[in-house]
């Protein structure tokens, strides 16, 4: 018998919206549901996670997932939340999307014991413009599509045919799952309740069926600002894209407001497990305790144990007093430590004639404001090249190259500037 997926969604405070009838519904019995994801990329991104982790919930709590993968939806584009029309991909470049997120599917899902993986495309193929609007556009009015808030946010700016039916394919979508798949509820973010009633009101009017949707809400930072972006761009799941360092990180640096909100979205830890580690954490916060086991629990779920292994590893070299565990890192990781370092190059025959300590500090790089300011440092025993203290009559060579490549500047416990040599 199926366990109250409903009540662990709310706990982890993970609904936004839910139709009437749906927690009874899905507590009658294994019932079959499925979230949409868009392959507009070749790598889902830390976004995703909220959607996968339901789906995740979904199989645990007795129920059959279905990943849908939007080989069809992904030539038109999504316009909810979208303030301008993006660009079409080629069939190509999506049949290679869809293949990539598939495999990122299949780190969280059990496909071999009821998930399972569908693509729209499967029955769109064949289907013609005239077969579309007479068995699908038919059930649905004008009035009813123009409600929708993805189409109002769009109206003064204009939006296309090809958008504005957007919600209709997404309908079928879930109408063919529930003929075909049996599927009775629909889930997704907050974003797509619109398209996800459509859906219902389809299988109601079209098959005469009965249909349900759970929302979840759209993940936001303690501060307001967008959640899953840094600096350099999106947090993905692909270690080509974002390396498995960089995404331990950003768990990481999660805030303690946010690391409790995400430590319920984002593991699978109990109700009693996090309590504790929120006490914990309260009791001794600057050891971090909360954010370490939210990074740790996430990154070995996408990477796997090694790759948090690794990364552990950058993180304490980065704190580490001696440069020795800098120097064994891949030149990779060791660039991934120092993202967002300031920088500057010098040709390999300016080192090897030495380069004095006070001029790499400030005239070379710019590291520090003047040649005072540098002898001042350097007075007060601030200065350390490759974590180990200089005085002013201190010479950089080749002798300093870590990786035959880049020397650590260093100002204090925090200031860090890296002399590249090219």
């Amino acid at each position: 018998m199926p366990t109250n997926f409903i009540a662990e969604l709310q706990w982890r405070g993970m609904i936004h919206d839910m139709m009437p009838g749906t927690e009874e519904a899905l507590n009658k019995g294994m019932s079959s549901g499925y979230i949409g994801f868009d392959p507009t990329a070749d790598s889902l991104h830390v976004g995703s996670l909220v959607q996968i982790m339901i789906l995740v919930h979904f199989q645990r709590a007795g129920h059959k997932p279905y990943a849908l993968v939007g080989g069809a939806t992904g030539m038109v584009g999504d316009p909810s939340g979208k303030s301008q029309e993006r660009n079409l991909l080629d069939a190509d470049t999506l049949n290679h999307n869809v293949e990539c997120v598939r495999k990122q599917l299949e780190r969280f899902l059990d496909f071999e014991n009821s998930a399972e993986m569908v693509n729209n495309y499967d029955w769109f193929k064949n289907m013609t413009f005239l077969d579309f609007i007479r068995d699908v556009g038919k059930h649905i009015s004008i009035n009813y599509m123009l409600a929708k808030d993805s189409v109002q946010s769009r109206l003064e700016s204009g939006m296309s045919f090809t958008e504005f039916s957007y919600q209709l394919v997404q309908g079928y979508d879930f109408y063919y799952l529930n003929k075909h798949k049996n599927c009775i509820v629909q889930l997704g973010g907050s974003d797509q309740w619109g398209n996800i009633v459509t859906g219902t009101e389809l299988i109601r009017r079209k098959g005469g069926g009965e249909a349900y949707a759970v929302t979840t809400p759209l993940i936001k930072k303690a501060d307001g600002t967008k959640f899953g972006k840094t600096e350099s761009g999106n947090v993905w799941l692909d270690a080509e894209k974002t390396s498995p360092y960089k995404f331990y990180q950003f768990w990481l640096n999660a805030s303690d407001d946010d690391a409790q909100n995400y430590i319920k979205i984002f593991t699978l830890k109990s109700k009693e497990e996090i309590d504790d580690l929120i006490s914990s954490h309260q009791e001794a916060p600057h050891l971090r305790n909360l954010q370490k086991a939210l990074a740790e629990d996430i990154t070995i779920r996408v990477h796997g144990e090694e790759a948090l292994k690794s990364a552990i590893e950058a993180s304490d070299a980065l704190f580490s007093k001696t440069i020795d565990p800098l120097k064994a890192l891949p030149e990779a990781i060791f660039f991934d430590v120092f993202e967002g370092v300031p920088q500057a190059t010098v040709s390999r025959s300016e080192l090897s004639e030495g380069i004095g300590i006070i001029d790499a500090m400030a005239g070379k790089t710019g590291f520090l404001s003047s040649n005072g300011e540098a002898r001042r440092e350097l007075k007060g025993n601030a200065i350390a090249v490759n974590k180990t203290k200089v005085t002013d009559a201190y010479v950089i060579s080749e002798n300093d190259l870590i990786n035959n490549r880049v020397i650590l500047l260093s100002k204090g416990k925090k200031n860090n500037y890296l002399l590249i040599v090219e």
